[in-house]
């Protein structure tokens, strides 16, 4: 039997056709199902001044030019509370959402990244720990942390009591009052509700994650909390590392896409690298 080469190659790429558009229709699906709100999150920005600051660091240029690009470009950047808030009510979050997050609190939030949030009008959460405000070099004090506080456009979140990686503390106790009482100096100090929580280095189980809820917070973030966590549990909710390796617009855009967080999910999850469970 002759072979008709015309009809296999039709064949063929009629099947590859289906392939593909089962493909990008699955792959749809569970982009739009898994779609998170990019909540950003920062440390210091300026110039790095250690090995340890260019992990850390995005230089001001770069900031600016992402605050540029959010403003121009229609993003709607909304409060890390507002977001909690949509999400406890079910309520529909508006297009094009964004959420910004600073860690640690070092002095350039306020004399460099706070400067270009107010000209581009953009909103910001900066989680800090008590212990270490008026102590850290190139940490803000106490009087420049009420300064941000003071904005409308800052609000202030707690990094637990002293910034130490959560899940290392077997004290019960320990956990407890590093966690509640970051709340209530920062409360008392600021003059101003504190309600959301950052968990140091993202480290929480199901047990830290309960003494948040019961100390009164509203919502809590981490780095990545692990593939067992929903994207909308507003007590783990995940973030996306922001470095100066993304001063490429391109690659900021698609951190914004609100599925960076599910394919980097799908990632850890089929290739089994560095995935680490939080119950």
């Amino acid at each position: 039997m002759k072979l008709n080469l015309k009809k296999i190659l039709k064949i063929f790429f009629a099947g590859l056709f289906v392939s593909v558009l089962i493909f990008l229709c699955t792959a749809t699906l569970y982009l739009r199902q898994h779609y998170t709100v990019p909540i950003l999150m920062y440390h210091s920005v300026g110039e790095p001044r250690s090995s340890k600051d260019n992990l850390l660091t995005v230089s001001s240029a770069t900031f600016e030019r992402q605050m540029k690009f959010l403003s121009e470009r229609n993003y709607n950047v909304i409060s890390l509370s507002q977001l909690a808030k949509f999400m406890k009510d079910k309520a529909p979050i508006p297009a094009r959402s964004v959420v910004i997050t600073f860690d640690d609190g070092y002095r350039n939030n306020l004399t460099v990244a706070f400067p270009i949030l107010k000209k581009y009008n953009l909103a910001a959460t900066i989680f800090v720990a008590p212990k270490e405000i008026s102590v850290v070099p190139d940490y803000l004090n106490w009087n420049e942390l009420k300064e941000l506080s003071d904005s409308p456009l800052i609000e202030i979140g707690s990094h637990s009591l002293d910034h130490n990686f959560l899940l290392d503390i077997k004290d019960k106790d320990g956990l407890v009052h590093r966690i509640r009482n970051s709340k209530k100096i920062l409360q008392k100090l600021l003059d101003e509700p504190v309600d959301l929580f950052s968990y140091p280095g993202g480290g929480f189980n199901k047990e830290i994650r309960q003494m948040v809820i019961d100390s009164g917070y509203v919502s809590a973030v981490a780095t990545k909390p692990g593939l067992r966590y929903p994207e909308n549990d507003i007590f783990a909710l995940k973030r996306i590392s922001i470095r100066e390796k993304d001063k490429n617009l391109f690659v900021f855009r698609m951190k914004l896409s609100g599925f960076y967080v599910a394919m980097k999910d799908w990632q850890r999850r089929h290739k089994d690298v560095g995935i680490k469970y939080y119950e």
